[in-house]
């Protein structure tokens, strides 16, 4: 599928962009342009990458031959084929061949949207721009996905984002099985930045994430959650001096026009004015919805502007998503070390690679799962991937677990980019990106785990046909890959989704593909 590209690099220049904020002079650009380009850390890699993208000319694609594995392409592509990065997936629970998953999409503005019936063998392609609430244009991003039983839709959540200072989140239906989604002017608003007849750039939404309650005997079955990050943003710079968790429930969204639900808007975390380090500095908002109804949400404490992450800490909702508990610290003292690099690189990579964590509830035990990146042990076994678990609702956890291993111990070099997930018989998923089979610590492949205990033991191999080269994975620098994989998990069928840069041709037109690998009756 040919696409026409827009340019994105306009944002760069600063006297292109309009400000209507008050505090800054009208030819500075917006105080979230200002914050990324002052700031190593704190609105994410995503929203980033936006100003760095530039214009390229034509280029091929080819598909590698595999070996032993069904490694599957699952996005088309615009001329030249430009990157898609950052994934989600959810399928339909009564027909789990069926399912959607979305990307960041730099060929236009927006998100690439794939939809399968035959459990990913094959997918269609849909590329969605968003539109801001008063109908004017915005960057997509940090597109998250589920599927609702009760409505039996999926849902789609996606930044809208641009440069003359708008920032908001917003939702998408699919009444389809992902085929045709709701028309861009008529998104579902959860939060806006727009206060009267202007954008207020002093707010910057970031790093959405939806969750939905599917208990049919729950109180609130149905609805749908959203949670995200609020920077405050200051001038003359740009800089962040508090960042908490937020978050949003809304009961409805109507097929017709999206645009006429109604959300609630929570404060997870409250605001602590110039305190950009401590219990207001968040990022990795996780939600997920538990058997019992409550809400529950992992995050991290990151510095609003910079990359240094200093703990995790769980909270829950017993009411619907209106009030959150006390927040729990889930790492133990001594058990995680964040990457020393204030902008999160790897060495040797050239990319960001942030500690990406995810949360899953197991329905069949009750527990909960996490699992991240850890540098505990850097000096031995690089960054490792590690699994905390807590069996009474989020009030304690487990000591940490490092579950990327080789040989009974830590796999060597750098493992990075986790996701885990829980099938219907309460097995346990993961996928991960892996280094250990480049002797430079480089090449890039994509590892899988299952345990079938609850966490107890885990058993991992290597999914990918062939291993890729990120330093060519993202227009002429290599500097973005995204910041994490997805994967979602049934008996039937398993979906782990990732960025793949096999059909690069390099820089200057450096690009990456959503890539899976076809696992159709599960993993035993």
């Amino acid at each position: 599928m040919a696409r026409g590209w827009r340019t994105l690099a306009v944002l760069a220049a600063a006297g292109a962009v309009m400000v209507v904020g008050a505090g800054a002079q009208a030819a500075d650009p917006p105080l979230w342009i200002q914050h990324v380009q002052n700031y190593d850390g704190g609105i994410s890699n995503g929203v980033r990458e936006r100003l760095d993208a530039a214009s390229v000319v034509s280029s091929g694609l080819t598909a590698p031959a595999t070996a032993g594995l069904n490694n599957v392409q699952m996005n088309a592509d615009c001329n030249p084929p430009l990157p898609q990065n950052e994934t989600s997936v959810a399928y339909k629970p009564s027909n789990p061949l069926v399912a959607v998953a979305a990307a960041n999409d730099f060929c236009g503005d927006g998100d690439w949207i794939g939809n399968t019936s035959d459990g990913g063998r094959t997918w269609a392609t849909t590329f969605k721009d968003p539109k801001t609430s008063i109908s004017t244009r915005c960057f997509g991003g940090d597109p998250t996905i589920v599927y609702s039983v009760r409505d039996r839709a999926f849902y789609l959540g996606t930044l809208c984002f641009f440069g003359d200072g708008s920032s908001e989140v917003q939702v998408w239906k699919s009444t389809n099985d992902g085929a045709t989604w709701t028309d861009s002017f008529k998104a579902s608003l959860v939060i806006t930045n727009r206060a009267s007849d202007r954008w207020d750039q002093t707010v910057f939404y970031d790093k959405e994430l939806l969750a939905v309650d599917n208990n049919a005997a729950s109180a609130h079955y149905g609805r749908l959650y959203i949670t995200y990050i609020k920077f405050h943003l200051t001038p003359p710079n740009g800089r962040s001096d508090f960042c908490p968790v937020q978050a949003a429930f809304t009961d409805r969204i109507p097929t017709n026009n999206p645009a006429k639900a109604t959300w609630t808007n929570v404060a997870v975390v409250p605001d602590a004015p110039f305190a950009d380090k401590g219990p207001s500095a968040n990022q990795w908002a996780l939600p997920v919805v538990d058997t019992a109804g409550n809400l529950d949400v992992g995050y991290a404490l990151e510095d609003c502007n910079t990359a240094i992450d200093r703990g995790f800490f769980f909270t829950k909702s017993t009411d619907g998503g209106n009030t959150f508990s006390s927040p729990v610290q889930i790492d133990k003292p001594g058990q995680f070390a964040d990457n020393p690099n204030p902008k999160d690189k790897l060495n040797p990579k050239k990319f960001r690679a942030p500690i990406s964590p995810s949360l899953a509830f197991n329905a069949v035990t009750g527990s909960l799962e996490f699992v991240y990146q850890n540098n505990v042990d850097r000096q031995t076994s690089g960054a490792d991937i590690s699994f905390q678990q807590s069996r009474d609702g989020g009030t304690t956890w487990s000591d940490a677990k490092t579950i990327s291993t080789a040989g009974g111990a830590a796999a060597p070099n750098d493992q990075f980019f986790p996701w885990i997930a829980v099938d219907e018989a309460g097995n346990l998923h993961a996928i991960w990106f892996d280094n250990r089979n480049d002797p430079n610590n480089r090449l890039i492949e994509t590892f899988q785990a299952f345990s079938s205990d609850d966490g107890a033991t885990w058993r991992s191999w290597d999914i990918s046909s062939v291993p890729w080269n990120p330093d060519d994975g993202f227009f002429n620098c290599g500097c973005f890959i995204g910041d994490y994989n997805a994967i979602a998990a049934s008996t039937q069928v398993v979906y782990p989704v990732w960025t793949d840069g096999r059909n690069s041709p390099g820089r200057p037109l450096g690009e990456t593909d959503i890539f899976t690998n076809v696992e159709i009756g599960g993993i035993h």
